[in-house]
C-alpha cells in the first residue's frame, strides 16, 4: 500500500472501514462495528438470521503492526473456524506491506475473490485520502441526509475512514451522539450548529411506474426539503453545501450529442425536476456557501440500482439490448461516486454543477455484452421496448429504461481527478466479485 504504516493501521480502526471492505456482491450486512480493535466486536447480519460476530483478541493487539479477530457467534462458530490475523510492515516511510492470514476450514478458493475486493478497496481509499489532504488541512465534522441510503452509506464510511466526523441527520430520535433529529419539512434553527459541511442525499427513489402520485412523492422529497435545509445552512455555520442531482436534467434522449456541465438542459419530468431541485439549493449559494450539485449518473453496485436488477437476470442467461441498444449509458461505480463526494466536500475548487459519471460511458449494446461476459453468460434475449412501458409506464420508460445521454465528467478532468474505475469492465468486475486473471489489486487508474 502506497501510505506509511501508522496510516494504514488507523484506518482500519475508523468509523466504516469494516463497511468498506464488506464485499457488495455478498448477502451480508454490517449490524455494528468494533469500538476497538483491541478488544471491540464487530456484528455482521447473514441471511435466515443468523449472526457473524467477530471479536478482536487483546493478545494480539500490537499496534501498528498487527491485530487479530476471531469468529464466536453460536451456532456459526461450531461449524466454521475462523481467525484472521491481519499484519502491517513498514516496507519504507511511505509503503507499507500489509498481509492477511485466515486459519479457517473454509476453502482457500472461496476467499480469494472477497480478499482481492478487501485489497483494492483499501488502496483505493488510501489513495483518495492522499489526494484529499492537499485540498484540506485537517478533519471536518460533515452532515449528511440520507445516510443510510446507497450512496450515502458508502459516502460516510469513505468520510469516516478519512478521519472526518460524519452526523447524520435522521427522522427519528437519535440513538448516537453522531445524530442529529431532522425534520425536513421544518428543521430546526440550530440543525448544523458545529458544522462544516452538509451533504444532502435524502430523497424518494425515482425507479417507479411513474404515476402522478409516483412524480409527486419524488418531487415533494426533494425540492422543499432541499431548499428548508439550504436555509439553514445559509443561516450561518457550514461552509460548504453539497447536493445529489442527476444527469437527468439533460433530458432523456439527446442522441449522440456530447453532454458537459455548460450544455443546456433538456425537456422532460426528470429535467424539470432536476432544474427545479438544483435551484432550491440557492438560499446557501446566496449566502456564499460553496455549493456543488453532483448529477449522478447510472450507479453501479449490485447492492442496489439497475444492477441489482440485471446480474440475476444476466446470471440465468436472460440478459440482453433494451430497446434498439444503440443508447448511450453514463455509468459511474459506487466508489468513484464516493470518491466524487469527498472531492466535493472538501476541494475548494469546485462548486456548481458536476457530472458524477465514468470518463467513458458506454452504449447499451456493450454494457449488455460486458455484464455477460464478466458474469460468463450468453447475452442473447434482446428486450423490446414494450417491457420497459409494462413497468415503468410509458414516461417512466423514456425516461430511465431507454434514455440516451452521453455524459461526460468534464468539470472533473479539468480538475485532474483520478477515477479509480474509468472502464467499465474493471468496474464491473470489481462489484461483482469476478476479477480478471492474473489481476493484481491497485488503487485505480
Amino acid at each position: 500500500m502506497d501510505a506509511p504504516i501508522g496510516e494504514v493501521f488507523a484506518w482500519h480502526g475508523r468509523p466504516g472501514a469494516i463497511r468498506r471492505l464488506a464485499p457488495p456482491w455478498q448477502p451480508v450486512r454490517v449490524g455494528s462495528e468494533a469500538r476497538s480493535l483491541r478488544d471491540g466486536r464487530a456484528v455482521l447480519l447473514l441471511p435466515g438470521g443468523l449472526r457473524w460476530v467477530a471479536a478482536h483478541q487483546a493478545a494480539g493487539y500490537r499496534p501498528p503492526h498487527r491485530f487479530v479477530d476471531e469468529l464466536v457467534s453460536r451456532p456459526l462458530a461450531s461449524a466454521v473456524s475462523w481467525r484472521h490475523t491481519h499484519a502491517f510492515a513498514a516496507v519504507d516511510e511511505s509503503s507499507t506491506r500489509v498481509v492477511d492470514t485466515v486459519e479457517t476450514n473454509v476453502p482457500a478458493r472461496l476467499l480469494d475473490a472477497m480478499f482481492a475486493y478487501r485489497h483494492a478497496q483499501l488502496a483505493g481509499d488510501l489513495a483518495a485520502h492522499a489526494r484529499a489532504r492537499v485540498w484540506a488541512g485537517g478533519p471536518l465534522t460533515v452532515a449528511v441526509t440520507g445516510a443510510s441510503g446507497l450512496v450515502g452509506g458508502a459516502v460516510t464510511a469513505l468520510l469516516a475512514t478519512g478521519g472526518h466526523r460524519v452526523v447524520r441527520l435522521v427522522r427519528r430520535a437519535p440513538r448516537t451522539p453522531d445524530e442529529r433529529r431532522w425534520v425536513p419539512d421544518a428543521p430546526a434553527s440550530g440543525l448544523l450548529d458545529g458544522v462544516d459541511a452538509v451533504v444532502h442525499l435524502a430523497g424518494a427513489s425515482i425507479a417507479g411506474r411513474f404515476t402522478e402520485a409516483h412524480k409527486a412523492r419524488v418531487r415533494d422529497s426533494r425540492i422543499g426539503p432541499t431548499r428548508r435545509l439550504a436555509e439553514v445552512a445559509a443561516a450561518g455555520g457550514p461552509r460548504v453545501f453539497v447536493s445529489a442531482s442527476a444527469i437527468g436534467y439533460y433530458g432523456p434522449d439527446r442522441g449522440e450529442e456530447v453532454l458537459t456541465e455548460s450544455s443546456p438542459r433538456g425537456e422532460g419530468v426528470l429535467a424539470d425536476l432536476v432544474a427545479d431541485w438544483e435551484d432550491a439549493a440557492a438560499p446557501a449559494r446566496e449566502a456564499g456557501l460553496r455549493t456543488v450539485h453532483v448529477r449522478t449518473g447510472i450507479v453501479q453496485t449490485p447492492r442496489g440500482g439497475t444492477l441489482r436488477l440485471l446480474r440475476p437476470l444476466f446470471a440465468a442467461g436472460l440478459g440482453g439490448d433494451i430497446g434498439g441498444g444503440r443508447q448511450w449509458l453514463a455509468w459511474i461505480g459506487i466508489d468513484d461516486l464516493a470518491d466524487v463526494y469527498l472531492r466535493a466536500v472538501l476541494d475548494p475548487g469546485l462548486s456548481g454543477p458536476v457530472n458524477a459519471v465514468a470518463p467513458e460511458p458506454a452504449r447499451n449494446s456493450d454494457y449488455t455484452r460486458t455484464l455477460a461476459r464478466v458474469l460468463h453468460r450468453p447475452a442473447l434475449l434482446p428486450v423490446p421496448d414494450l417491457g420497459p412501458r409494462v413497468l415503468l409506464g410509458r414516461e417512466g420508460a423514456r425516461e430511465l429504461a431507454l434514455a440516451n445521454q452521453h455524459v461526460v465528467p468534464a468539470r472533473l478532468r479539468e480538475a485532474g481527478h483520478r477515477f479509480r474505475h474509468p472502464r467499465l469492465e474493471p468496474a464491473l468486475r470489481h462489484v461483482l466479485g469476478r476479477p480478471a486473471e492474473g489481476a493484481v489489486p491497485g488503487p485505480g487508474a
